[in-house]
């Protein structure tokens, strides 16, 4: 502390920790109010089963010192209320300023320090809350991992007498927090925006169809989550997600507090907007409902949005279907024969698949090597097949009646070097755009195959590092791509932007606002899109043995689902088809030495084939 009276400092590592007994008055279990139509409170995931007590704040005592000040002020805002205990630590000048919403520092672990004693004499005090730097929650309520090891940061606050106390009179904007009072206090739910319009994929005159994007976001978990998932659904999408979505809600928008029924009907009433348009109305529903019943886990099945000049409701049964994940397909299953590389496609869980239609179900020619890598478009319509050399890709019909060869490539590579420095990871969004990855040490790229026609993706934000391998999410706005640094063992995970601008004649796209996934990880062995707004991710971190990830879009590691898994394990695969929010989530599936393993109800179970797999996989 700085004393202004004798110039003297000394530092003050505050606690904000767990919440102390002392300083908590008393806590109750939370029961739900009966009957009606009434506010509800939504649990969701484990992360909440340890969570049943609400914590109250504890208004500052008399005489209370600046270090107990600091301490009981960090505390409250953890608390299950708003921030009108928190201000009572303030004077009345910082309490009229403070903006705790400008953002959250979530800091790890600090050690509280001895009490420090004050005298009469003093004037005003400085303290510094120190800590390394995880991450950040900005305004918008986007989480943002912090890269690197060595982030501390210091937070100045300055204690002043008011009315012969000692009260917070400077603090940094915002909120600051430890990461177990982050995650006790606050839990990640999505907001869905429309994608936006791709002006190169209008077809005769009709622009392609939009679906909903999610949008992760950090928001308390026990303060009225519903209206608050609304209202910050109508602020606008996150930073780094706006260049690729578009929302139906005109700046100015304002909810009222959102009421859900017994009927599972959630009530939306909003303000400064006009509901009498009815696309408009429907469009802006639409997205209410998903952010909603995202939430709820099955508790909301209809919303009925209310306001200016008209009505309007929304549900998972509305036509068109524009709901996220819907142009991900159907959960199909597909494997590649490990002895000749026939395509199969299992129709029956118990038994042997078929082999596909086409060319893809007919062994390769003799002298001709087994194809490579094998993607389904996620209609079901088409494979892209990388030559069993890695330097040609095809695009192939899965139908009756097709062609027996399999015709010329779309994508071609001088011949030499090695298998690894050809084409891989081909995959295909929604829109039935093939990705692929040129690994040429000559000329690394990422290519968008449309139709028969070929297009480099620039990607931006790379440097010194090379795409490995991609997988584009079903909407065809995100990509993950997995990067590597010549010369350097490890790889990384990353996320994009997919923006794409042009005309039909002359489509142009870009990969853009990188940003780093799970930093832990060094070594990233098969990445699958398992939500839509979630990879799943086979890799380890250093020193320790290979696991499964399941990693948010902004970043974030869940750690609530605990998937044992084998260092044998060489692919994964998932899938982002839904049917509905109640229906079963296709199984996880892996290979592992020559054998396939599907993941249901937590548990691995070898799936039986009279034939060898080499690869085993969904669509996309």
């Amino acid at each position: 502390m700085r004393r202004t009276s004798n110039r003297t400092e000394l530092r003050l590592l505050a606690a904000f920790g767990a919440l102390l007994g002392t300083l908590v008055a008393s806590g109750c279990a939370a029961m739900p109010d009966s009957g009606g139509i009434t506010k509800v409170e939504l649990s969701q995931g484990s992360a909440d089963k340890n969570l049943q007590a609400r914590v109250f704040p504890v208004a500052p005592g008399r005489g209370a010192k600046p270090s107990e000040l600091l301490t009981g002020f960090l505390d409250a805002v953890t608390a299950d209320e708003g921030y009108e205990t928190a201000r009572k630590y303030l004077t009345e000048r910082a309490a009229e300023t403070w903006n705790p919403d400008a953002g959250i520092q979530v800091l790890s672990t600090t050690t509280p320090p001895p009490a420090q004693d004050v005298t009469a004499a003093d004037t005003q005090v400085s303290a510094v809350v120190t800590g390394q730097l995880i991450a950040t929650v900005d305004a918008k309520h986007s989480y943002q991992l912090v890269a690197g090891q060595n982030n501390n940061v210091s937070s100045d606050f300055t204690f002043v007498r008011e009315n012969g106390e000692w009260r917070i009179d400077k603090l940094p904007p915002g909120v600051i927090m430890n990461e177990t009072n982050f995650r006790n206090s606050f839990r990640q739910v999505e907001r869905f925006f429309y994608t936006a319009p791709d002006p190169s994929a209008v077809i005769a005159g009709t622009a392609v169809q939009e679906v909903l994007v999610a949008d992760p976001i950090y928001l308390r978990r026990r303060i009225d989550p519903l209206t608050s998932a609304a209202r910050a659904l109508v602020d606008g999408p996150s930073s780094w997600l706006s260049p690729v979505v578009r929302t139906a809600f005109p700046t100015g928008t304002t909810v009222d507090p959102v009421t859900i029924d017994d009927g599972r009907i959630a009530h939306v009433r909003l303000g400064g907007t006009d509901v009498g348009e009815p696309m408009a109305c429907r469009r802006m529903a639409t997205q209410l409902f998903y952010t909603l019943a995202d939430q709820g886990k099955g508790q909301v099945d209809r919303l009925e949005l209310k306001g200016q000049h008209g009505a309007c409701t929304a549900s998972r049964t509305d036509v068109p279907i524009t709901g996220p994940g819907s142009l991900a397909g159907r959960a199909q299953q597909y494997y590649q024969r490990s002895d000749n590389g026939v395509l199969m496609v299992v129709t029956d869980e118990g038994r042997t698949g078929d082999a596909v239609p086409g060319p893809l179900g007919k062994p390769q020619p003799n002298g001709t090597p087994p194809l490579g890598t094998v993607a389904v478009s996620r209609d079901g319509s088409r494979a892209a097949a990388v030559s069993g050399d890695g330097h040609q890709v095809y695009s192939v019909p899965l139908k009756d009646g097709a062609a027996a060869a399999m015709g010329e490539p779309v994508l071609s590579s001088a011949k030499g070097g090695d298998k690894e420095d050809g084409f891989g990871s081909p995959s295909w969004d929604g829109r039935g755009n093939l990705w692929v990855v040129d690994r040429n040490k000559q000329g690394p790229r990422v290519v968008m195959v449309r139709g028969n026609k070929s297009y480099t993706v620039p990607v931006e934000g790379l440097t010194g590092q090379t795409v490995d391998s991609l997988k584009i999410a079903s909407d065809g706005a995100r990509v993950a791509l997995v990067v590597k640094t010549p010369g350097v063992a490890t790889s990384s995970l990353m996320f994009g932007l997919v923006v794409h601008g042009g005309t039909p004649d002359a489509p142009t796209a870009k990969i853009t606002g990188l940003r780093r996934a799970a930093p832990t990880l060094t070594d990233v062995a098969s990445v699958s899109w398992a939500e839509t707004d979630q990879l799943l991710v086979l890799g380890k971190e250093t020193d320790r043995t290979q696991q499964l990830h399941y990693i948010s879009t902004d970043g974030s590691q869940s750690s609530d689902t605990q998937l044992g898994i084998g260092e044998s394990m060489r692919t994964v695969s998932a899938s982002e088809s839904r049917g509905d929010v109640l229906t079963q989530v296709p199984p996880v599936l892996a290979v592992a030495d020559g054998k396939v393993y599907r993941l249901l109800n937590s548990q691995w179970r070898e799936a039986q084939f009279f034939d060898k797999p080499r690869s085993f996989f969904y669509p996309g």
